[in-house]
């Protein structure tokens, strides 16, 4: 077979692609190839010869929006979701033979605001195209209508007992990217080997069942003729989204998260600002959070909010942001100014699909900023939860969290009784390992992972901001009601488990090789050192293949090993805990290092203490100058 060029793939995939303006941008670009050598260098950019494709990674796909293979666009969302549809039908349907349950599968969609004029293309024209595509496989398939946050989408795959749910957001990537998220039956994100299942599935399933061009256009010539006009062309189900919004705050007014602080009155005979209730600026990020926090509000009993209005409304540009994600430096500055001008205390901010959260406090004292960690704000949700849920629940209680994020909720549910059990990286892991842990009889009332990632309760599991946002909110009525600060009550959290201190960083690594050149140097054919200059290695987990875990029976790890992904966890004798892995979409060679101080020893001398043990880990193991690393 002659090689295809790069002229003859773009051919080919313009002639079935249905979106009229990329299929004019890659024909013009065709046009010119032999003519313009930057042209022709676009083109082979856009479509490899070598058959890459767009990969089904983490809970589907995530890309900028472009034309061809590699790009998120009308064509990939069809042979994507065919492929989704006919791995749903094998299994699904199978299980449920197994059962005798002969009903149609369900699939759930919602999307975000994104969108790129240039070429036509949107998260709302890529959900229409996936609707048509279900409903072509036989589904029953339920369009919410309008932007919906990424939570109401693992919710109602859930709750409606669907095969699947997809979420067309690129949540905080840069302004360009679309994204295709996809739920499984248990609501949550989809993991291994369903991952590779699917993605076989739609490498088999490439050229268009139907023309959805023509069924696109059917549709919307019907529904034009009956005089509607709400874009979605008759597609979307608003009256199911109605009744899966109410279920979705009535869930969560049930599940017994809420504590009522916003009922209880502030003792006014304080003097200064001990005992006046604080008050929150919100930020949607420019993304579609900001209605739904507002009815998260309502539902929990709290007084309405103050709104960052630059940043109020959905809108694909994000104008006000370089990068829309509130952990980004500079990210909340706009909100802290905001804020300061109308003598809020604390901002809680989504990111644009509203399934993550950032928490900052002003100190009223000297008017500055703290910004909480990841770990921080995970810490102080779950002891929350804990104190006002966990003690009274008729079960055992579970909490979750990557082990990649700090571990002193590990050492809280040591001190309080409750199970802590500890994921790879992602709610993929997280949330299924919650499913796991609900169904052995626990339940699981807290889960997160440090990159501002929260689930709050049982109602979802996967990442709830709007939850988490409520939950916060009533932690900070009772913390100021008490006289305290957030900041002052993570003090006392330290002081009553011990600081936690960390050094999280990465280096820059272009060669895989030196990964590995790292990894076998820790493993030292197999006999795991020992020390690491004066400090004792008091156990060692390795997630590379075949794995090994000195705290196990069998030295067997419990959590997944990976070939391609492995992930070292040190723990030394002094409380020190260092984890290495290597990025999986970057070239870095990213490090964890945390320091566990005893009950009552300062900060400053855990600080010191991580900080001499850091260069001395660093240096041993991963020798920047040695192994050409580069630092940011």
């Amino acid at each position: 077979m002659t090689p295809q060029s790069a002229i003859d793939v773009a051919t080919s995939w313009s002639s079935i692609d249905p979106n009229e303006k990329t299929a004019s941008f890659v024909n013009e670009l065709i046009r010119k190839s032999s003519s313009s050598e930057d042209d022709l260098k676009t083109l082979k950019s856009l479509f490899p010869t070598d058959g890459s494709r767009i990969g089904f990674g983490t809970a589907g796909l995530r890309a900028g929006m472009l034309p061809g293979p590699l790009g998120m666009n009308d064509l990939v969302i069809i042979q994507a979701t065919q492929g989704l549809a006919k791995y749903c039908m094998q299994v699904v349907s199978d299980s449920m033979a197994e059962r005798r349950e002969p009903k149609k599968l369900v699939a759930v969609i919602g999307y975000d605001h994104r969108s790129k004029a240039e070429f036509g293309l949107s998260s709302k024209s890529f959900a229409l195209l996936a609707k048509l595509v279900f409903v072509q496989a036989g589904f029953d398939c339920i369009l919410l209508d309008g932007f919906v946050p990424t939570p109401l989408v693992a919710y109602s795959t859930s709750k409606l007992g669907a095969a699947v749910g997809v979420m067309i957001t690129a949540s905080h990537n840069p302004k360009n990217d679309a994204g295709y998220k996809v739920y499984w039956s248990d609501g949550c994100q989809i993991r291994a080997p369903l991952d590779q299942g699917i993605a076989d599935c739609i490498n088999q399933n490439l050229e268009p069942w139907v023309d959805y061009k023509e069924l696109l256009q059917s549709q919307k010539d019907k529904f034009k003729s009956k005089g509607g006009d709400n874009g979605c062309f008759g597609l979307s189900n608003s009256e199911d989204t109605k009744s899966m919004a109410h279920s979705y705050y009535e869930a969560i007014q049930m599940s017994g998260l809420i504590t009522g602080q916003g009922q209880i009155p502030f003792n006014n005979k304080s003097d200064g600002n001990i005992g006046k209730p604080p008050k929150i600026a919100y930020s949607a990020m420019h993304g579609v959070g900001h209605p739904w926090a507002v009815r998260l509000f309502e539902s929990f009993g709290l007084d309405p909010f103050l709104t960052v209005p630059e940043q109020k409304d959905a809108d694909p540009d994000f104008p006000s942001v370089l990068f829309p994600n509130p952990e980004e430096k500079g990210a909340l500055d706009l909100s802290m100014n905001f804020a300061s001008s109308n003598d809020c205390d604390i901002i809680l901010a989504n990111d644009p699909d509203a399934d993550r959260l950032a928490v900052a406090e002003k100190c009223r004292e000297s008017g500055e900023w703290t910004t909480f960690t990841g770990d921080q704000i995970g810490t102080m949700l779950g002891h929350w939860i804990w104190e006002n849920l966990g003690k009274n629940s008729d079960k055992p209680v579970a909490m979750c969290a990557s082990t990649v994020s700090s571990k002193m909720l590990r050492a809280i549910a040591e001190a309080e009784g409750f199970l802590f059990n500890e994921t790879l990286t992602g709610f993929k892991y997280i949330g299924s390992r919650a499913v796991t842990l609900s169904k052995k009889g626990y339940r699981p009332l807290f889960l997160y992972e440090e990159a501002i990632g929260f689930c709050c309760g049982d109602v979802v599991f996967d990442k709830d901001g709007l939850t988490a946002a409520g939950t916060m909110a009533e932690l900070a009525l009772r913390t100021y009601r008490n006289g305290d600060t957030l900041s002052k009550h993570m003090q006392n959290l330290y002081d009553k488990y011990g600081e936690f201190c960390s050094n999280n960083g990465y280096y820059f690594c272009h060669d895989s090789k030196v990964t590995q050149k790292i990894m076998e140097k820790i493993r030292n054919g197999g006999d795991y050192m020992k020390s690491v200059g004066p400090y004792s290695v008091k156990s060692i987990r390795d997630l590379g293949f075949p794995g090994f875990d000195s705290t196990t029976e069998d030295n067997k790890p419990t959590l997944p090993v990976s070939k391609s992904s492995p992930m070292m966890t040190i723990h030394f004798t002094n409380g020190c805990v260092a984890q290495f892995r290597a990025s999986g979409t970057e070239p870095k060679f990213k490090y964890y290092i945390e320091m566990q101080g005893k009950p009552g020893v300062k900060r400053d001398v855990v600080e010191r203490d991580l900080k001499k043990c850091s260069n001395t880990i660093l240096e041993a193991l991963l020798q920047p100058k040695e192994n050409g690393l580069i630092e940011p």
